[in-house]
């Protein structure tokens, strides 16, 4: 069973894509640091080319992209990251279960300064800061996440990042079947409705997947 803290799950590369981080920004969290700690935490591969980022940094990856996207700067994340460590006495404070509760109030008050509302100026920030962290999943009992759902596929087939299944790869929610072994059937040639009757889907959620790929490909 893949460890979520010691054992690499993606490489560098791999993690910018699913997350559609630019390369040289997951490179700068891999490398700086926040309450002693890594901001992004790796580990050492196996081999040169082999995955480096175990799951909880995809995770941490992840949270830290949201911030970002709400338009925060980097002393600001870095300040958000070393309260909520500090708080949770743990160097994986970002991605705690108690993230989605209480933390929501630390990085309001040390990452997020006097701003109250999105980007957008309608959505109060504690509403968005929450939307972004109901993406990632805890199970009962346990104070890390099991899995991360990636926005970019939509609603109608849920995708994750589940280290439990596909080594990695991102996989529909419900079946826990690789999107790449969908699509690679798609691209043969193979119908929606084969491909839906073959693994135990609705047609329109093979089609949604088969047209997200694509539109991230573009």
């Amino acid at each position: 069973m893949i460890d979520r803290f010691k054992d690499g799950l993606l490489t560098p590369s791999e993690t910018s894509s699913y997350l559609q981080i630019p390369q040289s920004t997951l490179h700068g969290w891999l490398k700086g640091e926040a309450a002693g700690a890594p901001l992004v935490h790796r580990v050492e591969p196996a081999r040169p080319g082999q995955p480096s980022v175990p799951f909880v940094a995809v995770a941490e990856a992840y949270v830290l992209r949201s911030l970002r996207g709400l338009g925060l700067r980097m002393r600001e994340i870095r300040e958000a990251a070393e309260a909520v460590r500090a708080a949770f006495g743990t160097p994986y404070g970002l991605v705690s279960k108690r993230i989605a509760t209480d933390g929501v109030d630390i990085f309001i008050e040390h990452g997020l300064g006097d701003l109250r509302r999105a980007r957008d100026g309608q959505a109060p920030i504690r509403e968005v800061v929450e939307e972004y962290l109901r993406y990632l999943s805890w199970e009962a009992g346990d104070e890390f996440p099991c899995s991360l759902r990636l926005r970019q596929y939509g609603q109608t087939a849920p995708v994750v990042i589940d280290p439990r299944f596909g080594h990695g790869l991102p996989v529909v929610e419900a079946n826990r079947v690789p999107v790449k072994a969908l699509t690679d059937l798609w691209e043969a040639g193979e119908s929606v409705e084969d491909i839906a009757y073959e693994y135990e889907m609705e047609p329109d959620q093979v089609d949604a997947l088969c047209r997200a790929v694509v539109r991230l490909a573009a």
